[in-house]
Order: structure tokens, then sequence, then C-alpha cells
């Protein structure tokens, strides 16, 4: 996590002195449920609360766990020292560090969730309104980088809307996946601790408990949400490498808006580079190296080892403020997106009309050749335009055995482009719904 690729609200949920917030509020909470109970005197519960608005010094806690060689005791011992020893005794009573620890990661996992999803909402918005913008912005698709039939570029967008809207419903799963708390004691049995001051922090915090932990949280929880992150990661790469890919010199059909006074390179000042898209290639690989230390994570020793606890510090505030920052400089490239129309057409037609001839081939089985040697009449001819550059109608209309099969009028009515676009409505109604 470095400023260059980081965005100030997520960033902010892993400042300490937010996870040190978090911590209180957990403290705090469970004193009342203790309190409520008849555990703890009511007034030690709400001496801790005249803490609320103390803004706990990060300095002053590291200085004390330089010394205890243990980050809960430094916060417990620095929070006695706001509302004094004897009323903070009975924090933390019947707790273990992991009950603080494992609910505080989730609360903030829940709150960057919340933050990707309206990300994964603005660029989803981005992506429509594009798709709409283009739906029958006629290009060639390619399969294997090589000319294949006519596709638009709206359903190009449509496909990765598609595409990210199912990650917008694993985003939301993810979410309601670490949506736990547990504050059950040291090997999670409750023995020092009732179930009732679980269920009141969790609700508090706007978690469910845990249904069973031992000293922590289960890690496969937390292994699905990671993962998600990475698929997300990869659907955005999916979509950088199209970009990029249209922005080639040689292609041209699509690029990155360049801005008044920007630079593209320091040798060659022609140069338009997309490296907002290279950018997030590279990100999304972040991202992704994040997910196979947090599956190991959900292996750990008996109750509970720390093997984890090192990965989830680094991994946490790194996938979640490397994801934020992505998914808003993919929704900005896609909103300024420079498309070019007429260079799509021109591409189509750099060897005319061969887009066509799957149509040409499947118009000859139909008046009676048989498949192979309708390939081979449609190839023969195809593979002139590839060798010579020249017209595939014209090629076809000079074959006397293609003529013969369908005659003159058929083959030059399989050239119409209209013919691959017929179902573009269809297409859009599947994705985006019925039109209004």
């Amino acid at each position: 996590m470095i400023p260059r690729y980081a965005r100030p609200e997520m960033t902010q949920i892993w400042e300490p002195a937010t996870k040190f917030r978090i911590w209180y509020e957990i403290e705090a909470h469970a004193c009342d449920a203790m309190a409520d109970l008849g555990v703890i005197p009511r007034e030690n519960a709400e001496a801790v609360w005249t803490a609320k608005d103390v803004e706990f010094d990060v300095a002053r806690i590291d200085e004390i766990e330089a010394v205890t060689k243990h980050d809960v005791i430094a916060f417990l011992t620095h929070l006695a020292e706001h509302v004094g020893a004897d009323e903070a005794r009975f924090v933390h009573q019947g707790m273990t560090s992991s009950d603080v620890l494992d609910t505080c990661l989730n609360v903030q996992l829940v709150r960057a969730a919340d933050i990707l999803i309206a990300d994964l909402e603005a660029l989803l918005a981005a992506l429509k309104k594009r798709a709409m913008e283009h739906k029958m912005t006629v290009r060639v698709g390619r399969s294997h980088g090589i000319h294949a039939e006519p596709t638009t570029m709206g359903l190009t967008f449509a496909r990765f809307y598609a595409e990210m809207d199912r990650n917008l419903a694993r985003m939301k799963q993810a979410r309601d996946e670490v949506s736990t708390g547990a504050i059950s004691g040291a090997v999670g049995t409750f023995a020092n601790i009732d179930p009732r001051v679980e269920e009141h922090v969790c609700e508090k915090l706007g978690l469910r408990p845990e249904p069973i932990s031992t000293q922590v949280i289960p890690r496969d929880r937390h292994a699905m949400f990671f993962a998600t992150l990475g698929v997300i990661a990869s659907s955005i790469e999916n979509i950088a490498t199209e970009v990029r890919h249209m922005q080639r010199t040689e292609v041209l059909e699509g690029a990155e808006f360049f801005s008044m006074g920007q630079k593209g390179s320091s040798a060659m000042p022609h140069k338009k580079n997309p490296v907002l898209t290279e950018n997030l290639t590279g990100l999304a690989r972040l991202v992704r190296m994040t997910v196979i230390p947090a599956m190991e994570n959900v292996t750990l020793w008996h109750e509970r080892d720390i093997s984890h606890s090192s990965v989830e510090r680094g991994i946490g505030p790194d996938a979640t403020v490397t994801l934020d920052f992505a998914l808003n400089r993919l929704t900005g490239v896609i909103d300024k997106m420079l498309i070019f129309p007429d260079n799509m057409l021109d591409n189509m037609n750099k060897f005319p009309g061969l887009v066509m001839s799957q149509r040409v081939l499947l118009a000859l089985t139909q008046a009676g050749v048989s498949r192979e040697d309708a390939y081979a009449m449609v190839q023969r001819n195809a593979l002139k335009v590839w060798e010579e550059r020249t017209d595939f109608q014209q090629e076809l209309l000079n074959d006397a055995e293609v003529v013969a099969a369908l005659g003159e009028d058929a083959i030059r009515e399989k050239f119409d482009l209209g013919y691959h676009t017929k179902h573009v409505d269809t297409i859009f109604a599947r994705v985006f719904g019925a039109a209004d």
C-alpha cells in the first residue's frame, strides 16, 4: 500500500487510529453487556465510555508495546490511563486477544467491502452508458487476435458490464461471508464470558455472531473474501487488456483519454501510450498475489496459532486499497475513453468481405453442397484475399462453382452487415433488462 495507488477513504479504514477506535468500541460494548448481565458493576462499564471522545495516542501505545511485546495489552494499558486503573479493571474480562483482533478485522473488511461495492456500482454505470452509446457501432470481432466476424462496440462494453455485475454479486456475498464477530474466550467455549456478550457486541458493530469459533474466526471466510478480490482484479485486467489492444497504432479503435499537457514518452514526442490500463494490469497482479496467502491462512494449529496474523496485517490493507484505486481508475478510463468508429470499419475492410466467410459456407451447405466441398470452395477464395488483398465478394462472383450453387444475387446478399447485428437487442435485454 503506497500513496500513489491509494484513496483516502479506503486508507483511513486501515489507519492505526481507526483500528484502536474499533478495539475500544468492542471492549466498551462488551462491558455494557456484562453490566447488563450483572457480571460487572454498571459504574465500571460507564467509566469506560468516558473515553469515547478520546483520540488514542498511537505513539504512546507503540511505546507500551515496545515493553509488553503485546499489542492488545498495550492498548488496554493505554485505555486504563484514560479511564483509571480501578475503573478499567473489568475491561477485557473473560476475553482473549483474538476476540478483539478478529472482530476488528472483520469490521474493517466489511467497511472496505462497502466501498468496493460502491466502486463496482460506479463502474457498472460507466460501462452501461458506453454500451448504450455504441450499441450498434460495428467493429470486427477477433479470435486468436485474428479477424473473425462482425460484432459491435456496444456488445464489447455489455459483456464487460455482465462480468462486473457478477463481480458485484460476488462482492456482496464476500461481505456477508466476513460479517461475523467472536467474543468467545480463550478457545471459543465461552467458559469465562456469556454468549450474550458476543451477541450484544456483534449487534452494535453490525456483525453476526460466529456460529463456532476457536480462539479465532475460521479463516475460510477470509480466504473467500480475498479470492473474490482476486477475481475482480482479473476482470479489471480483462477490460484493461482489451483497451490496450484497441489503442495499438495498427488498430486504434479506442484509446484512453489524453489530457492537455500529458506526455507519452520522454524520448518520442508523438507517443500516446495506454499507461492507465497498463497500470491496471500491474495492480491486478498485486491484488491477486494476496489470494494464495489468504488461502494458506485457513490451516492453523489446533485452536489457533498466529501464522496468519502477519499475513493479514499486510494483505488486508494492500488488497482492498489497491483494488479500490484500480476500480476507480478503470471507471475513469471507461467514462472518458475515446472511440473511433471509422477506424473500426477501416480495420474490418483491410481484407474486404472476408469476415462473411461463414455465412457463405452455410449458404452453400443449405444449397445442397457437402460441408467439406463448401469449405474448400470458400477457403480457396478466402486465401486469395489473404494473400493478394482482393475483394472476397468479387472472388466469389468470379468463381463459377460458387455462382452455380448460389447465384450472383444470393452471393451479394451474404455481405449485409445488418445480418450480424440483428440480435443485439436480444442480447442487451438479457444483460440490462427489457427497455423501458
